[in-house]
């Protein structure tokens, strides 16, 4: 547990494989926020892991990576009080790999991510050098350290978490933390957000595509205008709805109107969907002018002046 006033560290990260999304949008502003309660705030660029799992040459994601770390600041990350870097150039992480190696069988990396090829246990063993980083003397030494993660990633944080016990002697771990946030819906209704499915929109889509896809998305919505006003709708399984809730409207009061209004049939989906629209086209136009702002600045944290 995190004492008030006790100092601790928040680490999140992103493999540079594409622009932001939705949910990388969530995890970024569950960081922010522990910025803003004073963390000590690291921001890792997981290269190597775009490399294994991904097959995106280190020169490709470097570009990826500028363009990510942009969009970062521009959502309020402040650089002066947090540590952004790039897997491949962070010594620290890959050392603790190799010493974390050492301690990890063929058959524990297989019942955890299955049969993969090594370079993806590699990966994994580098991704758990990045959780305790903030822990290494060099940043402070032993602290709490929060990972906000999706509770697919509930395995890793576990397996981080053994190895912290073993290593606890050498290092003195305290063993990590970590917060869950919802799997958000894809826009068609499935149960995730998927490339594979392009079933969700990013903040440098063209307007056009994302009003296009809000505007054909599934919702909680009956099969007729008369049904929907005399049963309401079923916004606990909107995905417009959900959008709102999680990103694009910061009031409470307001989400609870349109929870209410869906459920008792006044406010019909097409309605919603354009309210919708307007609201995140705002937030992206106004994104896009922030992070012009901070393309030199990232490149300048990414070392690449």
């Amino acid at each position: 547990a995190i004492v008030k006033g006790e100092k601790f560290a928040v680490l999140s990260g992103i493999k540079p494989t594409g622009e932001f999304h939705l949910g990388t949008l969530m995890t970024v502003r569950e960081i922010i926020y522990f910025q803003q309660h004073g963390a000590q705030t690291f921001y890792c660029i997981a290269d190597i892991e775009a490399y294994e799992d991904n097959k995106i040459p280190f020169e490709k994601s470097e570009k990826i990576a500028v363009d990510n770390v942009a969009d970062l600041l521009a959502l309020g990350f402040n650089p002066e009080k947090g540590y952004i870097y790039r897997q491949s150039k962070e010594n620290h992480v890959k050392d603790l790999a190799i010493f974390f190696g050492r301690a990890v069988t063929l058959a524990t990396m297989k019942a955890i991510y299955g049969e993969r090829h090594i370079g993806l246990y590699l990966a994994a063993l580098i991704q758990a050098g990045d959780i305790l980083l903030p822990q290494l003397d060099e940043f402070g030494g032993p602290k709490p350290t929060v990972i906000p993660v999706g509770v697919d990633q509930d395995p890793h944080i576990r397996f981080t978490r053994d190895l912290a016990q073993i290593f606890q002697k050498k290092y003195g771990f305290i063993l990590p933390s970590s917060t869950y946030h919802k799997l958000m819906k894809g826009l068609d209704g499935s149960p995730k957000m998927s490339k594979r499915l392009m079933n969700y929109f990013t903040l440098h889509d063209k307007p056009e595509v994302i009003a296009e896809r809000i505007s054909n998305a599934f919702t909680g919505g009956r099969a007729t205008i008369k049904e929907q006003r005399e049963l309401g709708g079923v916004p606990e399984i909107c995905p417009v709805y959900e959008i709102c809730l999680f990103h694009f409207v910061e009031d409470d009061d307001e989400i609870i109107k349109t929870y209410h209004d869906c459920k008792t049939g006044r406010l019909l989906c097409g309605e919603h969907k354009k309210q919708t629209i307007d609201i995140v086209l705002k937030f992206v136009k106004e994104h896009k002018c922030k992070k012009q702002k901070f393309v030199d600045k990232a490149r300048q944290i990414l070392q690449l002046e």
